[in-house]
């Protein structure tokens, strides 16, 4: 049915652009002074009139369908690439462009003023408008980031002095990203206020946990779920700002590099406790809030020297030797503790091994009898 309208309609264009051009011939052939002004004239206009009007109604006619399928594919395409796109860039975009036009109307009005030659002036207008509606969209989309810290900046104008100055040296964006919300601590953390706001979830993170949360692996699914569970935390239980962000980056695949990408565009430093984007931020200049080394930087200093009482668990990778670990998860390493194995027993430490990954302590029997 709406292809049958679309046609109808491209009919009667045609015929509409046939009597146009009937007309425009009329006005500049020349009619024969014999029969100009007479009935004749007249009835040859009127022909001419209907005969290009039949004639390009034909033609857009017959041509309607293939006009209509190069439409429908084009806008297939345009919605299709428009789909890729979030919807903040897209309104981001149009406002953009409106100004850049704006701009260009104003300074081409200005042009033809100065330049009185109608055809360089038309040309440096159209120019104009080209170039700055392009610059409008481009500039209002990549600053994107920046765009979506403006509500703060307009809240921290209006805060009373008092706000202002107990805030003086604002406090600083964190960025989550997936393993360090599965992991769980971070919200222990915020809840004793250790780290401020505004803790930022991006978009992409929430779809990664998921795909987490939905994967047909227990494990997987159950780590996903206690994610979400984590974020429901942060955000409805605890006294903290949290901001849902779907700034993204189409043109970057890989999740740890649109963390940085983000956290340098909100001037804010990424909390993890994976090694890796740890390094890769420290690259790209992102400071970094690892989990881990907060972790390892409160456990307690233990010296070469002290004794404590562990219980050995399993034994070791190297031969004699057993496996303890401490009440935060330390490793402790016991030499010739291998015999002592689901024994509690009084060890020497000998040396502390400091580790990205944590710290490791190595130990002996205080009483020197661990080989048996």
């Amino acid at each position: 049915m709406i292809k049958k309208l679309v046609r109808a309609v491209l009919s009667i264009a045609g015929i509409s652009t046939g009597v146009g051009f009937a007309f425009l011939l009329n006005s500049n052939i020349e009619t024969d002074v014999l029969f100009a002004g007479t009935p004749i004239e007249a009835f040859a206009g009127i022909v001419l009139i209907i005969f290009m009007g039949l004639l390009f109604g034909l033609i857009f006619f017959i041509l309607s369908p293939k006009i209509i399928s190069i439409g429908m594919k084009l806008a297939k395409t345009t919605e299709s690439e428009l789909a890729k796109v979030p919807t903040s860039q897209i309104i981001l975009g149009v406002v953009g462009l409106t100004i850049g036009l704006i701009i260009a109307y104003l300074i081409s009005a200005l042009v033809k003023v100065v330049i009185s030659i109608g055809f360089i002036s038309d040309l440096i207008a159209v120019f104009l408008y080209i170039f700055l509606g392009y610059l409008g969209t481009r500039l209002a989309t990549r600053k994107l980031g920046e765009i979506d810290t403006l509500p703060d900046l307009f809240r921290k104008i209006n805060v009373s002095a008092k706000d202002n100055k107990e805030t003086e040296g604002g406090a600083i964006p964190k960025v989550l990203d997936t393993s360090v919300i599965i992991d769980g601590r971070i919200a222990d953390i915020c809840k004793t206020r250790f780290v401020e706001g505004p803790i930022i979830i991006p978009e992409f993170v929430l779809e990664e946990l998921r795909h987490i949360a939905d994967s047909s692996d227990g494990l997987k699914r159950n780590r996903g779920r206690r994610g979400l569970d984590i974020l429901n935390i942060i955000q409805k239980e605890l006294d903290v700002e949290v901001k849902i962000v779907d700034t993204d980056f189409p043109d970057v695949s890989e999740v740890d590099i649109k963390l940085i990408k983000l956290a340098q565009s909100l001037n804010g430093m990424v909390v993890t406790n994976d090694y890796n984007l740890n390094k890769v931020s420290d690259l790209h200049g992102v400071f970094v809030l690892n989990i881990n080394e907060l972790a390892n930087a409160v456990k307690p200093v233990v010296l070469p020297g002290e004794e404590m009482t562990v219980q050995v668990v399993k034994e070791g990778k190297e031969m004699k030797q057993g496996v303890a670990y401490l009440d935060d998860g330390t490793m402790i390493v016991v030499e010739s503790g291998r015999s002592y194995i689901g024994q509690t027993i009084m060890v020497v430490v000998t040396s502390v091994l400091q580790t990205a990954a944590g710290r490791m302590i190595f130990a002996k029997p205080r009483n020197g009898s661990g080989d048996k």
